[in-house]
């Protein structure tokens, strides 16, 4: 009996003393975008559910977590972590550290800190949840028809950051007093609200308000009483639903800015809205209520409905359907509609009682900064807008919608990188000397690097107005005050007359500059690992100014140690009269008739005229600035097919040359001739069979096939012969003539088939919105050798 006590206790002993020595305590550092997104109550639930004692805490350079328990629970919570995380975070590098076990028995979330860097790891903006939907249009719901109704996996983010940690008081929330019951669901760790920073509802949140062009609140003003508020709401919703249907142009503020929203299958009312935003033929967006109803639109792949329900949801650029009930003015001669969802609660609301889709665009002038302030709106708009749709929740920046194109082959294009990819930082394998890149001209980005990581600000603009000069100044200021940080180094871009370059050479430390089409290749280098291999780049766009003082933009390069050499590029093209050509596309046309012999052609396609026969005398007299832009040859091409003779915004005619090929009954393989003698591209050869072909009646699609067929052929030609010369398989393709979906696919397929190994863009833009990461990928490129 003694004996058999004694055994019992001992097995209990040891049962307990060996349980103890397999319970293990883990360090771990998570390094990623995990503010803002629900993170660290994700967190908190899965190390309940599995039992873990420990603690989880956010500090402004990532989220620290200690977890105690059995190795298998650890292992399964390390893997749920990095499988399973919340929908719009994202992990960069998770470190794990085994410490001395304390015997814990509870897991808890303990206040932020300030770290001792401040790191770029900053949530962007985020589309509504599947929940706070459902929650919108629930009666029983206290948010019923809340039109800002959120929680930590949706709703404003960067737009509304004045500094980091990301919490209330350092976001314009700040400026509303969370209620009881916001309060109690903010700080209820098993709510999904927790700690959610923009958490509101009808009785303490941002309301809405709706005026005419006068400024007069049509509906009077918000009530008091929390449940008249809702009502109230309802009314407003209708009222600028119902004025959007009878054909007015509403702006309706949004999480970024302001958007101009009316009918999209009126000619009457789209003509009037181009009118207004002085924007004459550059292609609208438009929002749909639905999936359901983009496919009855459109044609959409498996591709680009992710992206179109993804949390980011950009404006996805798809195929039209024959014989929609879209007006041909919101997107001229262009088979593609840029297709938008509603991504907010306030979007949802209106899209709802309108049903029909509605042009959505940027509250802007044509090459302006998109409005954020109401006030600003009311005076910039007032010319634009019937009505203003307006809230009491302050943005503090800017933030446009993204832009993403998904080619026939799959390929993903971003064209425009704003909100929801902004201001997710990319990452180099290299530590970053702490450096701002201030792009180039058009389409303008900064960006800013330290440590490992690059982060950069959202879609800017062409800096050609005060506005857009203005918001380029205060988006440096942004990034350098959120990471309290003085730039080391400034990097910007060759051009003398840019106004980027001017701002560097004046505020700048360290002034470093990188040639255009460099730059465009370091941004394939930098985000797809390679720089420390050698790489062929291909560098093909508008204008970038050479390290020669001339106009390049048709570039074959070596990149080796942080270097290039220029290895092939175009014969340079006249613009007579020098940048008007660039508008006026038969300039060009005349220009590359004339250099091909084909003198008599002139005046055959464009009409023996005053104006032509002064471009002819121009171009004899030496009127006019050499470009090697592989753009400008679109734009030529495109005006001696009678395609497109003028382009009102950037790159239409090289657009509308691309869109003549699909119109062609059948594809083929066939090509013009060119010639290549030492480094010069010869298209002559290419004119002369273009303007044979016309002459032969050839349809014009089939000619922009051949013409597209045969820069293919030169682009292999080219890459093969320079991988001759240096033994280098690598193949960069940048610059904003690879946005050309059938270009690109083609390009991608004959390089990959003959063995080499492609990278193109596919986190920032392959336009010039891409020159600031490029620029930054250029100081560490210069470290490293």
């Amino acid at each position: 009996m003694l004996f058999s006590k004694i055994y019992k206790f001992e097995m209990r002993f040891f049962l307990q003393n060996n349980y103890l020595m397999s319970i293990k305590r883990y360090s771990i550092e998570v390094k990623g975008l995990s503010e803002g997104v629900g993170f660290r109550p994700f967190v908190y639930r899965v190390c309940k559910q599995l039992g873990l004692s420990g603690w989880v805490r956010n500090d402004s350079s990532g989220v620290y977590i200690q977890v105690e328990g059995t190795k298998d629970k650890i292992d399964d919570f390390i893997n749920i972590i990095l499988t399973s995380p919340p929908r719009a975070s994202e992990i960069y590098s998770l470190k794990t550290q085994e410490i001395e076990v304390l015997g814990e028995n509870e897991f808890n979330i303990l206040p932020s800190t300030q770290g001792v860097q401040k790191l770029p790891i900053i949530p962007p903006d985020i589309s509504i949840c599947e929940d706070c939907r459902r929650e919108l249009f629930d009666s029983k719901n206290k948010r019923f028809l809340y039109p800002f109704i959120n929680c930590t996996d949706c709703g404003p983010r960067f737009s509304i950051i004045e500094d980091i940690p990301y919490d209330r008081h350092n976001t314009s929330m700040r400026d509303f007093d969370m209620c009881e019951f916001c309060r109690s669901e903010y700080e209820d760790i098993s709510n999904r609200r927790f700690h959610a920073q923009p958490v509101a509802c009808f009785e303490c949140g941002p309301h809405l308000e709706f005026l005419d062009s006068n400024l007069r609140n049509l509906l009077g003003s918000y009530p008091k009483k929390e449940n008249e508020r809702r009502e109230y709401t309802a009314k407003v919703i209708r009222e600028a639903s119902r004025l959007i249907l009878e054909g007015n142009i509403v702006a309706i503020k949004g999480i970024g800015g302001f958007q101009i929203v009316c009918r999209a299958d009126s000619d009457d009312i789209v003509r009037e809205l181009r009118r207004r935003k002085r924007r004459e033929e550059k292609p609208f967006a438009v929002m749909f209520r639905s999936l359901e109803d983009v496919e009855r639109y459109c044609y959409v792949s498996e591709v680009e409905e992710k992206y179109l329900v993804s949390y980011i949801a950009p404006i996805v650029l798809l195929r039209r359907k024959q014989g929609v009930d879209i007006s041909e003015l919101v997107a001229p001669r262009n088979p593609f509609l840029g297709c938008i969802l509603p991504y907010t609660p306030l979007h949802i609301l209106i899209m709802e009682e309108v049903k029909v889709p509605v042009v959505f665009t940027s509250g802007n002038i044509s090459d302006e900064p998109i409005c954020i302030d109401n006030e600003e709106a009311f005076e910039r708009l007032k010319g634009i807008a019937d009505y203003f749709l307006i809230h009491n929740r302050r943005i503090v920046r800017h933030v446009d919608d993204s832009v993403i194109k998904i080619t026939s082959d799959g390929n993903t294009i971003l064209i425009r990188r704003a909100r929801g990819f902004v201001p997710k930082p990319l990452i180099l394998d290299k530590p970053l000397s702490i450096a701002i890149g201030v792009g180039g001209h058009l389409k303008n980005t900064v960006a800013m690097s330290v440590d490992k990581y690059v982060v950069m600000s959202q879609h800017i603009g062409d800096l050609e107005t005060l506005e857009s000069i203005k918001a380029f100044e205060r988006s440096i200021k942004d990034l350098t005050k959120f990471y309290s940080i003085e730039p080391e180094y400034t990097v910007c871009d060759l051009h003398p007359d840019y106004v980027s370059t001017q701002f560097a050479e004046k505020n700048g430390k360290n002034i470093v500059k990188v040639q255009h089409h460099f730059a465009h290749i370091l941004s394939v280098i930098g985000e797809n690992g390679m720089i420390d291999q050698d790489v062929i780049g291909v560098a093909w766009d508008g204008t970038g100014y050479g390290t020669d003082g001339e106009i390049w933009g048709s570039e074959f390069m070596f990149v080796s140690k942080g270097d290039f050499k220029r290895v092939f590029h175009f014969l340079p093209i006249p613009l007579v009269g020098g940048e008007i050509s660039i508008k006026e596309a038969w300039r060009i046309g005349v220009a590359l008739l004339i250099m091909s012999s084909l003198d008599e052609a002139v005046f055959k396609i464009y009409g023996d005229n005053p104006e032509v026969r002064n471009v002819v005398n121009l171009f004899r007299r030496g009127y006019f600035v050499n470009s090697s832009g592989a753009g400008r040859l679109f734009d030529g091409v495109s005006s001696i097919l009678g395609i497109s003779n003028y382009s009102k915004f950037e790159g239409q005619s090289a657009m509308e040359l691309e869109f003549a090929l699909y119109d062609a009954s059948q594809f083929s393989d066939d090509t013009y001739q060119f010639g290549l003698e030492g480094e010069m591209i010869d298209w002559r050869k290419i004119i002369l069979g273009i303007y044979q072909d016309l002459n032969e009646n050839i349809p014009k699609e089939v000619i922009s096939l051949k013409f597209h067929n045969t820069l293919v052929k030169i682009i292999w030609t080219c890459v093969s012969e320079m991988s001759k010369m240096f033994g280098c398989r690598n193949v960069a393709l940048s610059g904003g003539v690879f946005q050309n979906g059938y270009l690109l696919d083609k390009t991608i397929r004959v390089l990959k088939s003959e063995g080499f190994k492609v990278l193109t863009n596919q986190r920032v833009p392959p336009n010039d919105g891409g020159i600031s990461f490029g620029q930054i990928v250029y100081l560490a490129l210069k470290k490293n050798f």
